[in-house]
């Protein structure tokens, strides 16, 4: 990238009465998935200094609070779709270690169901439950729904209450399978086939609770062969028994290309309207009153193609997989794709950030050591301690660059949101250009917050930097000097390859 040596400024305007609508809570949560080292020795560790009495690490689970996840997506992923549920509950002795096709691990089973929702108590995190609609059905979701959340009196909610959950889990929101157009999944299915076994199954489970929220598997990427189509057919079928449909997206650098990687959310935006184009196309064709909304499931930076550095033999219990250590330059990237969720706030209602703990995610730990923060950690943390409210439009005027992948991208990626109780404004912003600052001017005469509370900035000289068990804080944000609003205008200068929070108050600058 070759910015020029003078940068011109980026602008916008912000005015309450021009929003993209609310965000929902939903959309800063995350996925646990039985793969890798996610569950044990992440969450999970029987022995572990920190280890309570359940064996979930807690040194972990303080972590995950500070990151403010609000739900969470279980039990896959690839590993849901040759799941069994009963080998997940009752006495952990009891269990059966079976073998995951998906990962060709042994899954031991002694993280189970009531140990997830043990998770979710202790962080306040709502659960998202995925059903089995690869190696199993209709049958199957019924009988796992009535487990989790019928009061008691019937042989599975009593079977619950013999397993010492007396109380009935109420999950609300249910996943009708994962990733079914894909080839590599156990129980792959045409969109028909999927479309009417996604209908029936909905159709059951809403018989045993009319009250549910449903996710129907959209495509596992938009590079998919059939991407649009397979969700056109879905919901052609489906479209009246489920609520949301899925997304799926990953993105890391290719063959060295660091300008089209810094625009990947250009890729998640256009990704976005084209299932929102789909949904009200098949919304318009039905003649139907309701919208489907959208759950973005599976988003992150995830390096597929770099090879895995630590030695794997098939069928290893919690081997080391896609245990990615991410860099300053891709939590900026991270830091983007979060603002391009939070622009999409109408129809974007739920997000699941893959996944939680040592798989390509926020939270690192070692057996019987360690746990510590990546890099991606803080614009998270900070986008949902202060993204919630009522999102603003955005349209600014940025200096631009040229990419291959995507041509003229702007420097400059923003959202804000309006905290409709206090007024308060956080503008988030991110600066994509690799070597100079960008001044960046809001005009902010249509909002009341015009005092500059701080301005956090993750960036460094080298974009390289990362954090590590041996160096947990080599990167943390800090604070920038210079941010100030005169008459009403915001002035800031966003330091090269940077993930900017700018929070404003009400009151009198």
């Amino acid at each position: 990238m070759s910015d020029p040596g003078t940068t011109p400024e980026a602008r916008f305007t912000l005015d309450a009465a021009f929003a993209v609508g609310s965000v929902n809570p939903r959309l800063y949560g995350s996925f646990v998935e039985h793969l890798g080292r996610c569950v044990y020795t992440g969450v999970y560790e029987p022995g572990h200094p920190a280890a309570d009495a359940d064996g979930l690490r807690q040194d972990v689970l303080e972590l995950v609070r500070e990151l403010g996840v609000t739900t969470v997506r279980y039990p896959g992923g690839n590993f849901v779709s040759g799941y069994r549920w009963e080998d997940s509950v009752g006495p952990r002795q009891e269990r059966p270690a079976r073998l995951d096709l998906a990962w060709k691990s042994t899954e031991t089973n002694e993280f189970g169901l009531s140990e997830f929702m043990d998770l979710c108590r202790k962080t306040g995190m709502e659960p998202m439950m995925a059903v089995n609609l690869g190696t199993r059905g209709v049958e199957d979701a019924i009988r796992l729904l009535e487990y989790c959340n019928h009061r008691g009196g019937t042989e599975l909610s009593d079977r619950r209450a013999a397993h010492g959950d007396k109380e009935p889990y109420g999950i609300r929101m249910w996943c009708l399978g994962n990733e079914m157009d894909g080839p590599w999944q156990t129980g792959h299915k045409t969109p028909e086939e999927y479309g009417r076994l996604a209908a029936e199954t909905a159709r059951a489970m809403r018989q045993v609770d009319p009250g549910l929220e449903l996710v129907a598997c959209g495509s596992s990427s938009s590079s998919m062969p059939t991407f649009a189509s397979w969700e056109a057919t879905v919901l052609q079928t489906a479209y009246d028994l489920v609520d949301h449909v899925s997304l799926h997206a990953y993105y890391e650098e290719i063959d060295g290309d660091r300008d089209s990687f810094l625009a990947s959310a250009v890729d998640m935006e256009h990704f976005i309207e084209s299932v929102v184009a789909t949904c009200d196309h098949v919304r318009a064709r039905l003649k139907a009153t309701k919208r489907i909304n959208l759950s973005f499931d599976e988003w992150n930076v995830w390096y597929q193609k770099r090879p895995n550095p630590h030695p794997v033999e098939d069928w290893q219990q919690a081997p080391r997989l896609l245990e990615d250590v991410y860099t300053v330059t891709d939590a900026v990237v991270f830091g983007s794709l979060l603002i391009a969720l939070l622009r999409h706030a109408d129809r974007v209602t739920a997000a699941s950030l893959a996944q939680l703990v040592n798989v390509i995610a926020p939270i690192m730990t070692e057996p019987d050591g360690p746990a510590w923060r990546q890099t991606t950690f803080y614009p998270f943390a900070q986008a949902s301690a202060y993204g919630r409210g009522r999102v603003l439009r955005v349209e600014v005027d940025s200096p631009t660059y040229t990419t291959a992948r995507f041509g003229e991208v702007p420097l400059l990626h923003a959202t804000a949101v309006l905290d409709e109780e206090t007024g308060d404004v956080t503008v988030f912003a991110v600066n994509r250009g690799r070597t100079d600052a960008l001044p960046l001017k809001v005009d902010l005469r249509g909002v009341e917050a015009h005092t500059v509370v701080e301005h956090l900035v993750l960036a460094d000289s080298d974009p390289e930097a990362t954090n590590t068990a041996d160096r947990p804080d080599r990167v943390t944000p800090h604070t920038a000097t210079g941010t100030a609003v005169t008459d009403r205008v915001l002035h800031a200068e966003l330091e090269p390859l940077s993930w900017n929070v700018i929070r404003l108050t009400h009151g009198q600058n």
